[in-house]
């Protein structure tokens, strides 16, 4: 289905004579574990200019607990860890995409190890951990649940002794330069240098996820969806953006922010109960609380609907050490008075992780030649429709440096220097209405989470369809002057195609539930695939595998 909107090529004005310029051979676009991971790789082949819109360490990656899935273990393989991958994803998993990851792991991790990332270990040897989806313990951690912390400063210590990289921090992405369907940078605003057109031989977009245009997520604040937003506008192909995973466990405090209990607090065998004591998990997955995300996401969902309640519980009053082997969030419990060796942990699910984003091909590429992606904002197919626990780190790991020696080689074959080109985006200013920002961003967070979250339906997401179509008409026109705008027209952006998708996507298939259509449609799996068309959005079902 192609539907018209308020499409716009960029969203601010500018001329490329009048800016600032800085030239690379690639640019890396994300300080997480995909871009820091791209830009150490790239080095080897040319200048990169690694960018990010916070501080180095403001990333999904710096706030992860869980760790690391990889198959190193003697009793583990690289064929177990698939089989568990594709058992999870629900039929829409890329088959070699996912061996890439599994049997690339491995060597991604001595390679973390020889940069002095300091895991977890038994004895001596890597201590291993077992997380929902898993068929044994196969999941590194470092410092108990700071692995992300750890990792982040590991990278950020790696890419200080990489002369080659010249980090921009506080670099707002706004969008992608394109030329006749080719990447050729991006514009951005430095809080100091005002409006900067970066040019690149190659650019790398690893700039993480969407969890903010949801009111309830794990997410870190700089997750506004700009990626997917600037890949869209530029003509990216988007797949499965209707693929949401929903953590089920975050601690749920009224008026606090959501902090995530890490996954692994299951795996070290807590229980999820109700008000009462009782674990509703063991009479709706043999698994029980190590069932799949989704599933135990959904009986979260669904039981406290029953009940008519606000929270459900973890229970880990049982676990010995349990301040030792998890000292963040024994901290943070602490923090709101609950002590976990003798207090039930309040819970409910949040979005966590965007499984869909722009669809790319085994080395990274997007349809877009000189833009590849990788991390959060890429669809690379490994997850396919849910997201096995802790792969996501690794597959920034692994990706990431794919991405950077893909760019690397393409930026080497291609003798010219990025040079500046003659563009203009000059666009009259609309006077419809005055914004108020915050306003437009809290109802967008509550019309997604009421009717684009765990469970949907066609008439709600219909009425969300309308409803973020009314909002597009007076917020997408406008030419803003500054990220807190951007950031709200990307949300805007993204929530729309997130429900389009979503309405594509007429059956339930792993993270995407629907109970208007609670079975999975007989026949081949099928993608949704989301584009812009000069100023139409085109929504179309696709087959597996499709990347361009």
């Amino acid at each position: 289905m192609t539907n018209t909107s308020d499409n716009r090529r960029y969203i601010t004005n500018f001329g490329s004579l009048q800016a600032g310029h800085v030239l690379t051979d690639i640019l890396v676009i994300g300080s997480g574990v995909a871009g820091s991971s791209a830009a150490i790789e790239a080095t080897k082949f040319g200048r990169v200019t690694l960018m990010t819109k916070g501080a180095f360490r403001d990333s999904a990656t710096a706030t992860a607990q869980g760790g690391i899935a990889v198959a190193s273990a003697p009793d583990d393989s690289p064929k177990l860890h698939y089989d568990d991958t594709m058992r999870v994803g629900g039929g829409l998993n890329v088959p070699a995409a996912v061996d890439l990851l599994v049997k690339q792991g491995p060597a991604r991790i001595e390679a973390l190890l020889s940069w002095g990332w300091q895991a977890d270990r038994d004895n001596g040897t890597l201590a291993r951990g077992r997380e929902a989806g898993h068929s044994l313990s196969r999941i590194l951690h470092a410092a108990g649940d700071q692995t992300g912390r750890i990792l982040a400063e590991t990278l950020y210590e790696k890419v200080q002794t990489e002369a080659r990289v010249r980090l921009f921090e506080n670099c707002f992405l706004i969008d992608l330069i394109t030329v006749d369907g080719r990447c050729l940078g991006a514009v951005t605003y430095h809080q100091k240098y005002g409006h900067q057109l970066i040019w690149a031989k190659q650019t790398i977009l690893a700039s993480g996820g969407c969890g903010q245009i949801w009111r309830e997520t794990t997410n870190p604040p700089c997750a506004t969806a700009d990626g997917v937003a600037v890949a869209f506008r530029a003509g990216a192909l988007l797949r499965d953006m209707e693929m949401v995973q929903f953590h089920p466990t975050t601690l749920y405090i009224a008026g606090a922010g959501r902090a995530l209990i890490s996954e692994a607090v299951r795996g070290e065998g807590a229980y999820l109960v109700d008000a009462d004591g009782y674990r509703f998990m063991a009479e709706v997955h043999p698994d029980g609380e190590l069932a799949p995300r989704d599933i135990v996401s959904r009986a979260i969902h669904d039981h406290l609907t029953k009940t008519r309640t606000t929270c459900a519980y973890l229970d880990v009053r049982h676990i010995r050490h349990f301040a030792q082997r998890f000292p963040f969030i024994s901290e943070l419990c602490h923090n709101f008075q609950i002590d976990p060796a003798h207090d039930l942990i309040p819970i409910r699910p949040s979005a966590h992780y965007m499984i869909g984003g722009v669809a790319v091909d085994l080395q990274g590429a997007s349809n877009l030649d000189g833009l590849l992606c990788c991390g959060e904002v890429a669809s690379t197919g490994v997850h396919g429709a849910n997201r096995l626990a802790s792969n996501s780190l690794l597959e920034g790991l692994v990706f990431g440096a794919i991405c950077g020696e893909t760019a690397g080689n393409r930026a080497t074959k291609n003798s010219q220097p990025a040079r500046i080109i003659d563009l203009v985006e000059d666009r009259p200013r609309s006077v419809r209405t005055e914004l108020d920002l915050p306003d437009i961003d809290n109802s967008l967070r509550s019309v997604m989470w009421r009717n684009v979250g765990i469970v949907r339906s066609k008439d709600r997401l219909n009425e969300t369809k309308d409803i973020l179509g009314f909002w597009a008409h007076y917020v997408l026109d406008k030419t803003l002057n500054s990220p807190a705008g951007w950031q709200t027209q990307n949300k805007l952006t993204v929530a729309r195609i997130v429900t389009q998708s979503a309405l594509a996507r007429n059956e339930s298939r792993g993270v995407h539930f629907r109970s208007d259509a609670p079975a999975i449609t007989p026949g081949k799996p099928y993608h949704v695939l989301v584009k812009q068309i000069g100023q139409e959005t085109s929504v179309e079902r696709g087959p597996l595998e499709t990347t361009s």
